[in-house]
């Protein structure tokens, strides 16, 4: 099918679909391997549209009481709801995640929309009398301006509501550049933004690749950026947009590692460790990729009782809800998680099940990998070092909890992990000593809820504050205090020369 010939999804700028298509690129249903569509890339020019559209309703949105924000979110909430059929759809058309996956990750982002609708509680501030003598103290926080978020292909709905609602109920006005290999979701939400109520150019979204995430990261106007993705295009957005005077949080790749101790519930392991790491195909950055068993003996019974389980797993269309997990986004991406199954086997690893083939019935054309299940893994072999982003489990063996624990801290990575154990010691040790941000105990995917935080630590994360949440409030805005004195008429000071106090 030729790409002149079917619909071009554009931009949303200043409350309106903004059609370019001076540079395009397809968008592929992943199931099928067919283009479905094409896709406008936004440049310079694009960008430059979107912040004049958020500049300009800037002081207007910033003025807007928080309680009247928050009324829109409520609004924008609802018609979340209303409309989760065809979100899904757009999600599953488009990245491939089966329908009651992609439900999964639309409530996970409608719990965050339900966080920001606290914004008059959130933006409240901190007030303390009599400080010093008829002084009081008070702080508040102020919106920064116009900023942004860049957000990955794996959860197009997910993390961009992650981003804009905490923002926008701040004050802010938001410029939104989501994955260009599967945009129709995101933009079908800043539309359900417009029905909630939001004015004009408080939220936009320009679909584009490189040249459009290089405008965002250069205007003069974008105060903050907000992006999650792999680690090497985090590290250069941190460090390009810190060099233009802005702030920056960039969330990396990930590494998770679960360690499996002798005394761990086996069932419990192997139900978690399938869905975990096979869910969403594995294009999750919080996938367990990697489980490390403390001792041969529960090594080998995990593996058997995984290989038994695996057999039982289905993939196919995101359309079949009995499917477990669907395809990975593109053919180069496919070529890439075969790649690292293939090396593993050349450096010397066991590839147990082996899902380089996968070809369901009637899509076999389609983006798949099967679930793969690797032995004998060690820390020098690429695949264990790189994050796959694919329906990859490996194995590593260690004989002691401090070897697992060593592996995991050593690692570049420190996004998610957690540990299978009926050992309240031994738990409490790995929580409080291991380093990464998110630790689960028998928990596979420690993803926070919304009033807390995401984030991971090392190369996992570059700047000071999490994503959503408390810190997510911290990201969107700065603080103000006010100090403030009504001193008598009465009484009339001399000049004080000496650092003053107040007590």
């Amino acid at each position: 099918m030729q790409t002149d010939t079917l619909r071009t999804v554009g931009h949303f700028i200043n409350g309106a679909m903004v059609s370019d298509d001076s540079k395009t690129q397809p968008v592929f249903n992943p199931s099928t391997g067919e283009i479905s569509k094409q896709v406008a890339l936004g440049g310079a020019k694009t960008i430059d549209e979107a912040v004049a559209a958020a500049k300009a309703a800037f002081p207007e949105w910033r003025k807007t009481p928080p309680l009247k924000r928050a009324r829109i979110m409520f609004k924008f909430k609802e018609l979340l709801e209303q409309n989760a059929d065809e979100i899904c759809r757009l999600i599953g058309e488009e990245h491939g995640k089966i329908s009651h996956d992609a439900a999964g990750e639309l409530q996970r982002g409608i719990e965050n929309v339900e966080y920001a609708c606290g914004a008059p509680e959130l933006l409240k501030g901190e007030h303390s009398r009599n400080v010093g003598p008829d002084i009081d103290s008070w702080s508040e926080f102020h919106p920064l301006g116009v900023v942004a978020g860049i957000t990955p292909f794996n959860f197009p709905v997910m993390v961009p509501l992650w981003m804009f609602p905490m923002a926008i109920v701040c004050g802010n006005t938001f410029v939104l550049k989501p994955s260009e290999r599967d945009p129709s979701s995101t933009l079908y939400l800043a539309q359900l933004m417009k029905e909630a109520g939001l004015p004009d150019g408080v939220l936009n979204v320009v679909n584009g690749g490189k040249d459009a995430v290089d405008a965002i990261l250069e205007h003069k106007d974008v105060q903050a950026v907000s992006f999650v993705g792999s680690t090497p295009i985090a590290e250069y957005i941190y460090t390009t947009a810190t060099a233009n005077g802005k702030r920056c949080q960039a969330l990396g790749g990930a590494k998770n590692h679960a360690i499996v101790m002798p005394d761990a519930d086996l069932d419990n392991v192997v139900n978690s460790l399938l869905g975990a790491a096979f869910g969403s195909s594995g294009e999750r950055c919080m996938a367990l990729s990697v489980a490390v068993a403390v001792g041969d003996e529960i090594a080998d019974k995990m593996i058997d009782a995984l290989q038994a389980a695996m057999g039982k797993l289905k993939f196919g269309a995101y359309s079949d809800k009995t499917n477990d997990f669907g395809p990975v986004i593109t053919a180069e991406h496919k070529a890439k998680v075969v790649g690292h199954i293939q090396s593993a086997a050349t450096q010397g690893a066991k590839v147990l099940v082996d899902g380089t083939n996968a070809a369901p019935a009637g899509y076999e054309n389609g983006f798949f990998v099967g679930a793969t299940l690797i032995d004998g893994v060690t820390k020098d072999m690429s695949s264990y070092q790189a994050e796959i982003f694919g329906p990859v489990l490996q194995v590593l063996r260690v004989q002691t909890m401090a070897e697992a624990m060593q592996l995991i801290n050593d690692h570049e990575y420190g996004n998610g992990t957690c540990i299978y154990t009926r050992d309240g010691e031994a738990a409490r040790y790995f929580a409080d000593n291991i380093q990464v941000g998110m630790v689960g105990i028998n928990i596979p995917l420690p993803v926070p809820v919304a009033y807390q935080s995401f984030g991971g630590w090392k190369r996992s994360l570059f700047g000071d504050l999490f994503m959503y949440g408390p810190d997510g409030v911290r990201f969107f805005t700065r603080r103000k205090t006010i100090t403030q004195r009504w001193p008598s008429s009465e009484v009339r000071e001399s000049a004080q020369f000496s650092m003053p106090t107040l007590g």
